[in-house]
């Protein structure tokens, strides 16, 4: 219960900064060019808040439904408009103006994303070194001469600190169909070139994960079985197990990492269990009936004890990559145009079947990853709010009508023809445009259920 709660308020709150931040980029250019705003709006329905503005009157309000938001501007097609105050209307502006409106929403987006980017390059983001744990064969990866203990430098000419920018690169490259050369230091200390071909890495997106479809698994560290902790009230504390018992056995099986300990228990809710371990030299035997624990439908065991982390333990597994302020500038603005640039062609490789509508994320999707980005740290809930706003950068900009790409594309229209297009065509292109984005909810909807249920 209380991680659905968690769930629910980091979504709310990351939706709320990112509409926010999309309509105050409208409202902010339209206030600068001269533009009467009547009302800046996070969410739509019911209204929960609203303050007015001393010096032009507009309506600032927070409404029931958060999932969207809107800045309504004087506009004689909506409402008669005082002489005094056409001027000011939307209507009336230049074609320069009302595209600069338009087009300041996406921006704020983009420029949010790069402002996130750079503040986690500045203050220094902390990832796992790529090092290779295992490579499964027959897999791309395996064909390539991956190995056991390489650690991967760089792809193509960008350089991979941590898994994270590996997987990035990886995304980011395959969609040019190309091969891939990878370079590797080996096990023995000696750099190496590896190929990833084109044709491996076209449905790379679609193989349940990047590194999953090379055939790639990181290097993990192996913890002895050292109870580090206790939970109070479980099954670890009824049998007796104390802080500092080392786990020789369980029902017979030598256990030589934690990692094999978990994955006894989790297959054994329920069910009892004969431990051996070691206390103070002594070997006891440790009977105990393994708690159970309900996850997706799916019951779990569970004892109630953690690891024993030795100081210092995970160092040489963690790399911090930061950059100073100004080449952060760049990095951030680079990995902001590429990431849309990504987004762009995976869009654009599901319209025309060559990528499985499998990759869309609805709310529910995004909820959860929200709920999972804040519970791992500040930084990873900003990574997530860039990517995602970047997302609405990208949307937004589609020329389908009842978007801000529509509105562009409108003006575009209007630009070739010397006039504004007739409200009746414009009038379809918003019906038929509403009709695209309720199909494309509902199809993220149909996912994102598909994608709970298994």
């Amino acid at each position: 219960m209380d991680s659905l709660v968690s769930t629910l308020f980091f979504f709310i709150v990351a939706l709320c900064i990112l509409i926010a931040v999309h309509e105050f980029g409208h409202f902010w250019v339209a206030r600068k060019l001269g533009v009467k705003v009547l009302r800046f709006s996070i969410g739509f329905g019911k209204t929960l808040w609203k303050r007015v503005g001393r010096v032009d009157g507009t309506e600032y309000v927070i409404a029931a439904v958060p999932l969207g938001g809107y800045v309504k501007m004087l506009d004689e097609r909506e409402e008669a408009v005082p002489e005094a105050e056409l001027p000011r209307a939307f209507n009336r502006q230049s074609l320069r103006v009302r595209t600069a409106i338009v087009l300041a929403g996406p921006m704020f987006n983009f420029l949010f994303a790069i402002i996130a980017f750079w503040a986690i390059f500045v203050t220094g983001d902390t990832g796992t070194r790529p090092w290779v744990g295992e490579v499964l064969e027959g897999t791309p990866a395996y064909r390539a001469g991956f190995s056991k203990g390489d650690e991967v430098l760089s792809i193509g000419d960008k350089t991979t600190p941590t898994w994270e920018t590996v997987a990035y690169r990886l995304m980011a490259d395959a969609s040019r169909g190309e091969t891939l050369s990878v370079r590797v230091r080996d096990a023995d200390g000696y750099e190496q070139l590896r190929a990833l071909s084109g044709d491996d890495l076209a449905d790379l997106a679609d193989n349940g994960g990047v590194l999953t479809g090379l055939g790639l698994a990181p290097m993990r560290p192996n913890l002895p079985p050292v109870i580090g902790e206790i939970v109070p009230g479980e099954a670890a504390e009824g049998a007796g197990l104390r802080p500092g018992d080392l786990v020789i056995s369980a029902d017979g099986e030598p256990q030589k990492e934690w990692s094999d300990l978990v994955s006894l228990i989790r297959k054994s809710p329920n069910k009892r269990i004969q431990l051996a371990v070691e206390r103070e030299g002594v070997v006891l035997e440790v009977p105990i009936v393994v708690g159970g624990l309900e996850e997706g439908g799916i019951r779990y065991g569970r004892i109630g004890a953690a690891v024993k982390v030795p100081e210092a333990f995970y160092d040489e597994y963690r790399v911090e990559v930061r950059l100073g302020p100004l080449e952060a500038i760049g990095a951030s603005v680079t990995k902001t145009g590429e990431m849309s640039v990504f987004m762009l062609k995976m869009l654009g490789r599901m319209l025309i079947g060559e990528a499985s509508v499998k990759n869309l994320s609805g709310p529910i999707s995004i909820a959860q990853t929200a709920g999972k980005s804040a519970s791992y740290g500040t930084v990873y809930f900003i990574k997530f709010l860039a990517l995602i706003s970047i997302s609405l950068g990208v949307l937004n900009l589609l020329p389908v009508p009842v978007l801000d790409g529509g509105h562009l594309l409108f003006f575009l229209a209007e630009a070739i023809k010397g006039s504004p297009l007739s409200e009746n065509i414009q009038m379809q292109g918003q019906r038929i445009g509403l009709m695209i984005i309720l199909a494309l909810m509902g199809l993220a909807f149909y996912v994102d259920i598909a994608r709970l249920l298994g």
